[in-house]
């Protein structure tokens, strides 16, 4: 049996990453993007994954801090967005520049794909099972593989359908369920068996939440870790 960590959206949380990562270590991890915006350490949490060498998807926040493009973002997005592209250094700008928009890999002769938004549009499309379930099917018939990832939605969730999996392993950084403990998800692979399993951590969410007050950002991205909407 071979098992796998799958986390996503960050979102410039240190304090629950830091967690995420000692229940995950030892474990192969894979990131569906968004390691940015609204948090108060995107360095530290770029850091973190970049020395861990994580297989990581280009998230829409990520390429917003690289680019310097924030059109499609709310105003109280954009202004945490702006804020993250003048606290990050060189090597973090490089690192998330160097993001593909998409993954895929084979565990235990599973063939899988990775990316932040969805198939069609890897950067900005949300993908829910209450709007997109009738999709998996194709989705995995188009790309000819047995599981997909996706995140963007901080929401998690685990869609089956035979041996054939489309999952979101939640937010680590900013979960939106109700739940405000980070979010992940660890996948087990026995042969053409797959499990989903979605977990969660307790952090320490107020430190995290003071950062974001000190750093002058919006009131509303530290408000919502608490309550996880």
């Amino acid at each position: 049996m071979r098992k796998i960590a799958v986390i996503s959206d960050v979102h410039a949380n240190l304090e629950a990453i830091e967690e995420v990562l000692r229940h995950i270590d030892g474990l192969e991890t894979y990131c569906l993007g968004d390691l940015v915006d609204y948090g108060a350490s995107p360095n530290e949490v770029v850091e973190a994954i970049r020395i861990r060498n994580i297989v990581t998807v280009m998230g829409n926040h990520d390429w917003a801090a690289v680019t310097g493009d924030t059109s499609l973002f709310n105003p109280k997005a954009a202004m945490s967005s702006i804020w993250t592209r003048k606290q990050l250094t060189g090597a973090s700008q490089e690192f998330l520049g160097s993001l593909a928009p998409e993954i895929r890999g084979t565990f235990e002769g599973t063939k899988a794909y990775f990316t932040h938004g969805s198939p069609d549009d890897r950067l900005w499309e949300y993908v829910d099972p209450r709007t997109h379930a009738d999709l998996f099917g194709h989705y995995l018939d188009k790309l000819g593989v047995q599981m997909i990832g996706v995140g963007h939605t901080h929401i998690p969730y685990a869609w089956k359908e035979g041996e054939k999996f489309v999952f979101n392993p939640g937010s680590v950084g900013q979960p939106r369920d109700g739940d405000w403990r980070a979010s992940f998800a660890v996948v087990s692979f026995d042969g053409p068996k797959i499990d989903v399993e979605v977990r969660r951590v307790e952090y320490d969410v107020e430190r995290a939440a003071s950062k974001i007050r000190q750093a002058g950002l919006p009131e509303s991205h530290a408000a919502r870790l608490t309550t996880g909407s």
